[in-house]
């Protein structure tokens, strides 16, 4: 437990959460866009209770206050924060959800709702559908739905499987001698979860949806004849996902996680939500499940707000309808192009290279994997792979690159929360393709971000290239995320990468690397040294400057580090998506630190740090968050900037975020956020609206023709 003042992990990515709640609430935005974050936070809150919550709810078990993170030293007391054991914290956290799910209700009910009816788009009750939607919903129901519900009883010592993150009806029913019994009914998966109406009057336009529940509630009696419905209710239940896998089946490895994965499904419960007013059901719900009125989460509405992620992307392009913004204009990913004819090789050779995903498309690191699939002087692909998509081009490229008698050596996580399922597929697809595939590393997770191409140039020589990121190898989520990666054929950084592989396909010992820092064995060091360094290296009258951005900050050698720093006269400006533990702008401690936190379109992933360095700047990309859990128990990189030219491209970007006034945060001392607001009589400045700008505008320039002036000369007359 650290000495210093610090805020609490969970409390303070509740209030991350909060942060994305508020871009909801923020009518600047279109309305489909304020629908999405809404259904943010509720696919936020999932994964949170599945993790977070669900360790906590074992430490209250086992009756002790170790942090929820399995494996770590920490208490969750936390500084200032002191004396939050896991019962006090659980209550915390159940009080500050529920807040933040009523201004979920309330804004969907007298903001987004009334609006989105002001647009043609709206949602029908029961009371409102027509005699002939009416027709037109039982015909639906009959074909469409009614086959595939598969209604179970609820009995006393028979509590039907719910699954996790399922919805489902519970009915309480009357049999005809007058006796209650109890039914569960999942709703289908594999239908949408808002059904389109259609128009009675293509004149008017507009859009009429039902909810699927709404339409197997009103037609639940034909599921029970004899019966009669007498009460209903919609309910979800989160289940523990923060089981591990047992490290020590290396024989059976896949096997072990393929069992995890099977029971994610029956776990022990830890949240119950819904929706509904039978107390009786409630009831009988927490009995079966186990849980208690902490536990269950009464919404004002529909359960799984997550399910608005299919209305907000309802289809057609129009911007807005009846007066309304619906949505914002596309920022299509762009193509930098570059010299006409050349290989991706000939450009990696002539500089290192930036990439900025979604800004930039990732066509860029598409094309260096399919390039290297296809060359025949291409000898070797070595490769991590930790979230990729369904239907991987890059999983695709490295099959052809085995196929085309390549080798190929892929590391692939299997523990990749919430992503294991799809990487035993593409592990057990890498390998019948002939490639070599290990499975990570025993009681660590490989979380670096890196792929190593080994070439033969036209002289005979040996040449290598190498990508490194901040972000995964998924062409889908490079959409909506927003990292930096490099390209580079640095002869030091691709002879450091060549060691790290060898460090985790085989048995070579941990080497000390000069430019590439690898967690768990340097990274952390790496980081406090920097900041140490910069502490030695400011004055009063050349103040030393750290500039970081990350997603997390909760590592309290770090953070004590960074106190240190701002006790030292050095300026730290940090921008954190998520968690940060940090206290800012407490007099004598921490009064030079400055911690903002922006929102967008896309959701903010990159990690950068940058150090002054007494004049001579240094800057970093990482694939790590300032979190225990990176910096100890997975194996992450972090890498230097060495291209002068890409340094200064890297921190402006950096100051991008820092010039937000549209959609950016800044933490005060007491762990509370305020909105950054623009100056008296300013525009809002959104950092993202500006990166995309910078990337078009050097589209532009490089597209742009080569231009020659026209000079005039005096000729003499003849």
């Amino acid at each position: 437990m650290s000495d210093y003042p610090m805020l609490n992990r969970e409390l303070s990515w509740i209030e991350f959460n909060a942060r994305v709640l508020g871009e909801a609430l923020d009518d600047s935005w279109p309305l489909l866009e304020r629908l999405r974050f809404l259904g943010i936070v509720s696919s936020n809150f999932d994964e949170f209770f599945m993790v977070r919550v669900a360790g906590l709810k074992a430490a209250a078990r086992r009756g002790d206050g170790r942090c929820v993170e399995r494996g770590a030293s920490r208490d969750i007391d936390q500084g200032d924060q002191e004396n939050l054991g896991p019962e006090k914290l659980l209550g915390l956290i159940s009080a500050r959800v529920r807040e933040l799910t009523a201004a979920q209700y309330r804004c969907l009910h007298e903001e987004m709702v009334p609006a989105l009816a002001a647009a043609g788009i709206e949602i029908a009750a029961p009371r409102q559908w027509s005699l002939a939607e009416q027709r037109f919903l039982e015909d639906f129901f009959v074909e469409q739905v009614f086959p595939l519900i598969t209604p179970l009883r609820i009995e006393e010592d028979a509590f039907p499987s719910t699954g996790n993150l399922h919805l489902h009806l519970a009915f309480e029913l009357e049999s005809e001698d007058g006796a209650r019994v109890y039914a569960a009914a999942q709703v289908p998966a594999n239908l949408a979860r808002f059904i389109a109406l259609p128009r009675q009057d293509e004149s008017q336009g507009g859009k009429r949806f039902i909810l699927i529940e709404q339409l197997i509630e009103h037609f639940a009696p034909r599921f029970f004849p004899g019966h009669r419905v007498v009460g209903s209710l919609v309910f979800k239940v989160t289940r523990d996902a923060d089981s591990g896998v047992d490290e020590n089946r290396q024989e059976d490895f896949l096997t072990a996680m393929e069992e995890v994965l099977a029971g994610r499904q029956n776990s022990t419960p830890v949240r119950l939500c819904v929706s509904g007013t039978s107390p009786t059901l409630v009831a009988l719900l927490r009995k079966g499940l186990g849980l208690d009125e902490l536990d269950t989460y009464h919404m004002d509405g529909p359960v799984d707000f997550s399910g608005l992620h299919e209305l907000a992307a309802i289809e057609g392009r129009e911007l807005s309808l009846r007066g309304v913004r619906l949505r914002d204009k596309a920022w299509p990913p762009i193509s930098l192009p570059g010299p006409e004819g050349a290989s991706v090789w000939d450009e990696i050779d002539g500089g290192d290279r930036l990439i900025h995903v979604p800004y930039e498309s990732f066509g860029a690191i598409q094309r260096f994997l399919d390039e290297a699939a296809d060359d025949p002087a291409v000898l070797a692909i070595k490769m991590t792979l930790y979230r990729t998509s369904g239907d991987s081009p890059i999983v695709r490229a490295l099959i052809r690159a085995a196929r085309n008698g390549k080798q190929v050596a892929v590391v692939v996580e299997l523990k990749a929360r919430f992503d294991e399922e799809r990487n035993i597929t593409w592990a057990s697809t890498l390998e019948q393709a002939g490639a070599i595939v290990t499975y990570g590393v025993a009681r660590l997770k490989v979380h670096a971000k890196a792929a190593l191409v080994i070439r033969r140039a036209k002289d005979g020589s040996i040449r290598k290239y190498l990508h490194l990121s901040t972000g995964n190898y998924n062409d889908k989520t490079a959409r909506i995320c927003s990292d930096l990666s490099l390209l580079t054929a640095s002869a030091d950084l691709c002879r450091e990468a060549s060691a790290l592989f060898n460090m985790l396909t085989g048995y070579s010992t941990i080497q000390p690397l000069t430019h590439i820092a690898v967690a768990p064995f340097d990274l952390k060091k790496r980081i406090l040294s920097l900041i140490d360094r910069e502490i030695q290296r400011s004055s009063p009258e050349s103040p030393g400057l750290i500039e970081a951005k990350m997603n997390a900050l909760a590592d309290a050698e770090v953070i004590e580090a960074l106190y240190r720093a701002s006790r030292a006269g050095v300026a730290v400006r940090l921008n954190v998506r998520g968690v940060c533990a940090l206290r800012p702008g407490i007099p004598g401690l921490s009064d030079t630190i400055e911690v903002r936190s922006v929102l967008g379109r896309y959701l903010e992933h990159a990690r950068m740090y940058r150090f002054r360095n007494g004049g001579k700047e240094e800057l970093y990309l990482s694939s790590a968050d300032c979190l225990p859990r990176n910096l100890e128990r997975r194996v992450e990189i972090m890498f230097p900037i060495l291209d002068e030219g890409l340094k200064r491209t890297c921190a402006g970007i950096l100051e991008a975020y820092f010039e937000d006034t549209a959609h950016a945060y800044r933490l005060r001392d007491d762990g509370s956020w305020e909105k950054v607001r623009p100056r008296e009589g300013s525009s809002p400045v959104s950092a993202q609206e500006t990166l995309y700008h910078r990337v078009k505008r050097m589209a532009e320039i490089a597209e742009a023709p080569p231009q020659q002036l026209e000079v005039r000369r005096r000729f003499k007359s003849t």
